[in-house]
C-alpha cells in the first residue's frame, strides 16, 4: 500500500509538474487503479471507487456535462463577484501588448524564445548619426552655462537640433523624418543625456508621447501632410498638454473640457476666416508641460461634451485630443516653471472658451472620445524609451567617472576605491547600471519587433529611474566634496538635482509601483485571468469554461512546481546554459512558478479588493520586475559575447535582482491577510527558508575593480556616452588622467621608497620630484610623466570657485596664485 501511495504521488506530481492535459490525468489514474492488484496493494478495486472515478472523469472530460455540473454554477458566482471595470481601466488594460512578461507570469519561461530574440543593433544610418550630428551636438553643449547662466539652450544649439533632424527621429522618411528604430532613438537620447539633461529632455519630448507620434498613428492624411514635415524640420515645436493642477496621475479625471458647437475662427496658419463651422469651444488649464513656453503647436487633451446632440445621441463623448496652433486666438503660453537640475522649457498653458474647428481633432471627427485609448497606447512605447534612456545615461556616466575617480583619488596612501566602504558603493553603481541598460535593451528589442509592451514599459519607468537615483547617490558619496560644489567641473551635481523630475513625470513612481505594474500585469500577462473577465463581461460560458478549467490546472501545476523546485533548490531544473550563469536560469524558473502561484493565491484570497491592497500589489510587481531584470541581464551577457571579464557584472546584476524577488515574496507572505494560507504558501515555496543572499563582498569587489580598471569590460559598460577629447573638460580628462596615474604608479612607489630611505633633503612632493631628477634617480621622461600625471590628478580632484557674487569663474586662478 505504501508503494502504491508513493507511485500515485510521483505520478500525480509528474503530471502536474509537466502540466499534462486532463485526459492524460484520467488515463494515468485509471491505469494506477488497474495496477493496484499488480502492486499487491489490493486484490481488486471496489466498484464504488471505480464509480466515483468514472463520474469525476466524465465531468472533467465531457465538456457539456462539465459546464452544467461545475463551471456553469461557478460562472454565475464569478459574474456577481467580479468588480466592474471603468472605461478608462478597460482602455488601459487593452493598451499595448504582452511579450516576455507573459512568459514570466506563466511560471515556466520559454528560454528558447528568449534566445530567439535578435540582439538590438544600430543601422549604419543610426550609427552615423550618433557618431556625427549627435557627437557634434554634445560638443556644442556647455551644461553649466545652460543651467546656471542662460537658463536655456543657446540659440545655436536650438538651431542645430532643428536643422539636423533631432526633433524628427520617430517621423517617417516620407514626411522628412529620420524614421529611426526605437533602439536607435534611445541611444541618441542616452548619449545626449550624458552631456546635458536639459538638451536630452528638449530632444526626447517631441519624439516621445506627443503630436508627432499621435499624428503618425491616428492623424488624418491632411494633418500628417501638413504637420509631420514641419515637425521633422523643426519649423514647428510641439508640446502635449495632458496634466492639470487637479489631475496628475489620475489623468482620466482631467477637468479641462470642450463643448461641441458651431462658431467662427481665423486660422493662424493661413489667415483665412471661417464662419459657422462645426467645432469645439475648449477651456483648459495645464501645468508641467515640457516645451509649452516655446511651442508652436499644442497637443491638447480634454473631456468633450455634446449637449445639443450635434454629433449624435451621446452627450458625454469622452477624452479627446486636438492639435491647436499656439498662435490661435485665446491660446496662452509663455510662462515657465523652474524644474531643478535640468533647466529646460517647461511651463503652463491655458485658455478659456477657445473655439477650434472639428478638423483640428487628431484623427478628425471620427476620433472624438478616443483620446484616452490613443494616449495609453502611445505611452506604452514612450515609457520604454525616454526616461529609461536618461537613467541609463546617468548610470553610464556615473560608472565612467566614479570608477576613474575612485582609482585616481587617494587617501591614506591608497586609491579610495580600494577601501571596502567605497568598494561596496562602487559595486552598486556598476551593477545597477548593468541592470538598467539590460532591462531597456530587451524592451527595445520587443518594440522593434512590433510589440507595445505596456507592462514592461511601467517596469522600466519605475525601476530604471529608481536605480538612477541609487546610482547617482552612491556616485555622489564616493566623490565627496568634488560633486557637492556646483560649477563647470561638477559632472554629477545637476543630475542629482534633476532626479525628482524623472521620478515624477510619466506617472509618479509610487503610483507606478503600487498600482500599475502588477495591476495591469496581473490581468494582461496572466494566461487565464483576462479571458475569464472578458467571458464574464460577454456572458460567454464556453470561453469561461475553457479558461477556468485551464486556470485550475495552472494553479495545481505551480503548487507542485514551486514546492519541488524549492525542495531541490532548483538543482534538477533544466537550464539553457551551463557555466557560471546556468544556475541563474534555474532559479528564475523556480521563482517564476512561485510568483505565478502567489499571484493566483492573492487574487483567490482577496478577490477584487486586491487592487486596493497597494502594498501587496507593489510587492507582486517587484517580483515580476526582478524576474524581468534578471532575464534581461542574462540576455545582455550572451548578446555581448559572454565575455569572462563581464561575469562579475552579470552575476551581481542577477543575484541582486533574484534576492529582490525573494525579499518581495517574504514581505508579501508576512502581510497576506489570510494567515493560514500565508503559512502554507511559505512552506511550499521556501521549504528550507530564505536561501538566496545578496551579491557577496567578493563579487562586489570584482565589480568595483572592473570600473576602476581600463579594459573591455569597462568600455562595454560605458559605451555610448559622450567623452570630450579636450582634457580641459571635466569628463574628458578622466580617461587620460586614469591612464597617466596607472602608468606612473611604479614611479610614485619608487619616490616613496626613496623618501623612506632618506634620499631626499627637501620636504614637499614637488621639491622631491625635482631633486630626484637632479640626482638622476629619474630620467627626464619619467620626470615629465610624473609631473603631467600629478597635474591631471589635480584637474580631476579640484572643485570650482567663483567671485563673491558667484558669477565670475576662473578655473586656473588658484593654481597661478599658489604655484
Amino acid at each position: 500500500m505504501l508503494l502504491s501511495v508513493v507511485v500515485l504521488i510521483v505520478l500525480l506530481g509528474s503530471l502536474a509538474y509537466f502540466r499534462a492535459p486532463v485526459l492524460l490525468w484520467s488515463v494515468a489514474v485509471a491505469a494506477w487503479l488497474g495496477a493496484l492488484p499488480v502492486l499487491g496493494a489490493a486484490s481488486g478495486v471496489a466498484p464504488w471507487v471505480w464509480g466515483v472515478f468514472v463520474v469525476v472523469a466524465a465531468v472533467l472530460n465531457i465538456t457539456p456535462l462539465r459546464r452544467v455540473v461545475f463551471t456553469g454554477p461557478v460562472f454565475a458566482i464569478f459574474k456577481k463577484i467580479t468588480p466592474a471595470m471603468s472605461q478608462t481601466e478597460q482602455e488601459a488594460i487593452n493598451a499595448g501588448t504582452v511579450w516576455w512578461d507573459r512568459d514570466l507570469f506563466s511560471g515556466k519561461p520559454d528560454w528558447r524564445r528568449l534566445e530567439s530574440f535578435p540582439a538590438p543593433k544600430l543601422s549604419a544610418e543610426e550609427q552615423a548619426f550618433i557618431d556625427g550630428p549627435t557627437e557634434t551636438l554634445c560638443g556644442m553643449i556647455d551644461d553649466w552655462s545652460i543651467t546656471h547662466e542662460q537658463m536655456d539652450l543657446p540659440p545655436q544649439v536650438w538651431d542645430f537640433i532643428k536643422q539636423s533632424g533631432f526633433l524628427g527621429m520617430i517621423i517617417q522618411k516620407k514626411y522628412g523624418g529620420l524614421e529611426f528604430s526605437n533602439y536607435g532613438h534611445a541611444k541618441v537620447v542616452t548619449k545626449i543625456a550624458t552631456r546635458s539633461g536639459s538638451a536630452a529632455v528638449s530632444v526626447m519630448v517631441p519624439n516621445s508621447l506627443g503630436p508627432g507620434e499621435l499624428l503618425q498613428h491616428y492623424g488624418t492624411e491632411a494633418q500628417k501632410d501638413y504637420y509631420l514635415p514641419r515637425l521633422a524640420r523643426g519649423e514647428d515645436i510641439p508640446c502635449f498638454a495632458l496634466t492639470s493642477p487637479y489631475a496628475g496621475s489620475d489623468a482620466g479625471s482631467i477637468p479641462d473640457f470642450g463643448v461641441v458647437c458651431r462658431g467662427d475662427y481665423t486660422d493662424p496658419r493661413t489667415g483665412e476666416h471661417h464662419q459657422n463651422v462645426l467645432g469645439i469651444r475648449v477651456t483648459w488649464e495645464k501645468r508641467w508641460i515640457t516645451l509649452a513656453p516655446v511651442a508652436t503647436v499644442l497637443g491638447l487633451a480634454f473631456k468633450l461634451f455634446d449637449p445639443d446632440g450635434l454629433l449624435g445621441d451621446k452627450q458625454d463623448i469622452g477624452i479627446t485630443c486636438a492639435l491647436v496652433p499656439t498662435a490661435h486666438a485665446g491660446v496662452e503660453i509663455g510662462r515657465r516653471h523652474f524644474p531643478g537640475g535640468a533647466v529646460f522649457m517647461n511651463g503652463p498653458t491655458w485658455g478659456k472658451d477657445v473655439f477650434i474647428p472639428m478638423d483640428w481633432v487628431i484623427g478628425g471627427q471620427e476620433y472624438v472620445g478616443q483620446g484616452w485609448r490613443m494616449l495609453v497606447e502611445c505611452l506604452s512605447v514612450g515609457r520604454c524609451i525616454s526616461l529609461p534612456a536618461m537613467s541609463v545615461a546617468s548610470g553610464k556616466l556615473a560608472s565612467f567617472v566614479t570608477g576613474a575617480f575612485a582609482r585616481i583619488r587617494d587617501q591614506f596612501g591608497l586609491p579610495v576605491g580600494k577601501f571596502e566602504g567605497v568598494d561596496e558603493a562602487l559595486a552598486r553603481v556598476g551593477g545597477h547600471t548593468y541592470q538598467m541598460e539590460s532591462a531597456q535593451d530587451l524592451a527595445l528589442t520587443g518594440l522593434d519587433l512590433g510589440e507595445k509592451p505596456s507592462v514592461l514599459s511601467a517596469v522600466l519607468k519605475y525601476h530604471n529611474t529608481e536605480r538612477m537615483r541609487k546610482v547617482v547617490n552612491d556616485a555622489m558619496d564616493i566623490h565627496g566634496g568634488k560633486t557637492v560644489v556646483l560649477g563647470p567641473r561638477n559632472y554629477l551635481g545637476r543630475a542629482y538635482q534633476a532626479i525628482p523630475i524623472a521620478i515624477t513625470v510619466e506617472g509618479a513612481n509610487i503610483l507606478t509601483r503600487s498600482m500599475i505594474i502588477y495591476g495591469q500585469g496581473a490581468i494582461r500577462c496572466h494566461p487565464f485571468v483576462l479571458r475569464e473577465m472578458r467571458a464574464a463581461m460577454d456572458n460567454n460560458l464556453a470561453e469561461f469554461d475553457d479558461a477556468f478549467t485551464g486556470h485550475i490546472g495552472f494553479i495545481g501545476s505551480n503548487k507542485v512546481r514551486a514546492f519541488w523546485m524549492g525542495l531541490t533548490c532548483a538543482a534538477l531544473v533544466r537550464s539553457p546554459r551551463g557555466g557560471a550563469t546556468g544556475r541563474y536560469y534555474k532559479q528564475i524558473t523556480r521563482f517564476s512558478s512561485a510568483f505565478a502561484l502567489l499571484s493566483d493565491m492573492a487574487m483567490f484570497s482577496l478577490g477584487g479588493s486586491l487592487k486596493f491592497r497597494e502594498k501587496l500589489s507593489a510587492r507582486l510587481g517587484d517580483m515580476l520586475s526582478g524576474l524581468y531584470i534578471a532575464t534581461a541581464a542574462l540576455k545582455r551577457f550572451e548578446r555581448d559575447g559572454a565575455h569572462q571579464d563581464d561575469l562579475p557584472l552579470v552575476c551581481w546584476a542577477v543575484e541582486s535582482a533574484l534576492h529582490d524577488v525573494q525579499q518581495a515574496m517574504h514581505g508579501f507572505l508576512n502581510n497576506l491577510p489570510n494567515r493560514a494560507l500565508a503559512w502554507a504558501l511559505r512552506r511550499l515555496i521556501f521549504p528550507w527558508g530564505l536561501t538566496l543572499t545578496p551579491p557577496s563582498d567578493k563579487l562586489g569587489t570584482q565589480v568595483a575593480r572592473t570600473l576602476m580598471t581600463p579594459g573591455a569590460a569597462r568600455e562595454r559598460l560605458t559605451r555610448g556616452i559622450f567623452v570630450s577629447k579636450d582634457e580641459r573638460d571635466a569628463v574628458g580628462v578622466m580617461p587620460i588622467a586614469l591612464q597617466a596615474i596607472l602608468d606612473t604608479e611604479p614611479l610614485e612607489q619608487k619616490l616613496r621608497k626613496l623618501a623612506r630611505e632618506g634620499k631626499f633633503k627637501t620636504l614637499t612632493a614637488r621639491e622631491r620630484l625635482a631633486e630626484a631628477l637632479q640626482q638622476q634617480l629619474l630620467t627626464q621622461a619619467e620626470f615629465d610623466a610624473v609631473t603631467r600625471a600629478r597635474k591631471l590628478k589635480r584637474d580631476v580632484i579640484m572643485v570650482d570657485d567663483f567671485d563673491m557674487k558667484l558669477e565670475k569663474h576662473d578655473e586656473g586662478l588658484l593654481e597661478r596664485l599658489i604655484f
